[in-house]
C-alpha cells in the first residue's frame, strides 16, 4: 500500500471551482485524480495541464449519486497505483426555488451528492492521508452560515459541510491530517444556471473568481486553517451571521433569492 503514488483527488472537477483547484494544485506540483461525471470535459482539462508542462492528470467519469461512487474510485485508484494524499470534496449544486415545490428526488440527488459522497470520501482513506500526513479541503459556501429560504436543501446542506469538516479538524489532526472547509461567496460558474438563477447578478464586493477562490482554499488547506473563506466582505458576512437576529437574516436571505427566481 505504502508503494502507491500519492495522488490529490478533486471531484466536480470537470468545470468552475473544481477546474480552478485542478490548475492550482497542479501547478503546486500535485499529481491530480479527476473526477466528474462529464469525461469529455476531464479529458480536456487534463490535457490543458499537461499543456502547461505538468503530469498529465489521471481522470474518472463517476455520478455521486451513486452509492458505490466511492467504491468505484478507490477501484480505480487501486488499478492506477495510487493512494491520496489529498481528498478536495468540491462536487455539489443547488437549486433555487421553495423547498414545496421543487422536485423532492432533485434535492435528494443534492444530498446525495453535496453531503453522504462529501462524507464518504472524507471518512474513506482516511488511514492514507495519514501515511502522507495529507489533507481534505471540502468545498462549502458563505451560505453555510445563513438561513436559506428558497435555497433551504442547498443552504442547509452547506451548513453540515462546514460544521462536519470543523468537528473533522480536531478529530483527524492528531494524525497529522488538515481539514478546511473552503467557504466561497459568489463566483461566476455553471452552477448559478444549474440551480435556476434568472438573475445571477451578484454584490461585486463579495464577487470572486474560480481562480481566486482556489488559490485561497489550497493557501488555506497548506496552512492548515479550519475555514478559509475568500474574501473581506466575505469573511465579515459570516462573522456578521452570527450577531444579526435570525429572523431577520431570513427575510433577507429569501427576498434576496426570490429576486432570482421570478416565481417565488
Amino acid at each position: 500500500m505504502s508503494e502507491r503514488r500519492p495522488v490529490t483527488l478533486i471531484t466536480g472537477a470537470s468545470a468552475g471551482i473544481g477546474a480552478a483547484l485542478a490548475r492550482t494544485f497542479a501547478r503546486n506540483g500535485h499529481e491530480l485524480l479527476l473526477v466528474a461525471r462529464r469525461e469529455q470535459r476531464l479529458a480536456e482539462l487534463a490535457d490543458a495541464i499537461a499543456a502547461l508542462g505538468h503530469r498529465r492528470p489521471d481522470y474518472l467519469s463517476v455520478d455521486l449519486q451513486r452509492h458505490d461512487a466511492t467504491a468505484e474510485i478507490a477501484g480505480a485508484m487501486e488499478r492506477l497505483g495510487v493512494e491520496p494524499e489529498t481528498v478536495v470534496n468540491n462536487a455539489g449544486f443547488g437549486l433555487l426555488g421553495p423547498a414545496a415545490s421543487l422536485s423532492r428526488s432533485e434535492q435528494l440527488a443534492m444530498v446525495d451528492v453535496n453531503v453522504r459522497a462529501l462524507t464518504d470520501l472524507s471518512l474513506a482513506f482516511v488511514d492514507a492521508l495519514a501515511r502522507r500526513r495529507g489533507g481534505i479541503l471540502n468545498v462549502a459556501s458563505v451560505a453555510a452560515f445563513l438561513p436559506g429560504p428558497n435555497m433551504a436543501v442547498y443552504y442547509a446542506t452547506k451548513a453540515y459541510v462546514v460544521s462536519f469538516s470543523e468537528a473533522l479538524h480536531w478529530e483527524l489532526r492528531p494524525r497529522g491530517i488538515r481539514v478546511t472547509a473552503l467557504c466561497p461567496g459568489p463566483v461566476p460558474t455553471e452552477f448559478q444556471e444549474r440551480a435556476g438563477f434568472t438573475d445571477d447578478r451578484n454584490p461585486d464586493l463579495m464577487t470572486r473568481s474560480a481562480d481566486q477562490v482556489a488559490e485561497d482554499g489550497y493557501r488555506g488547506l497548506r496552512q492548515g486553517r479550519r475555514l478559509a473563506v475568500p474574501g473581506f466582505p466575505n469573511r465579515a458576512t459570516t462573522m456578521l451571521a452570527g450577531f444579526l437576529p435570525r429572523g431577520l437574516l431570513m427575510s433577507a436571505v429569501g427576498r434576496y433569492n426570490a429576486k432570482r427566481f421570478p416565481r417565488v
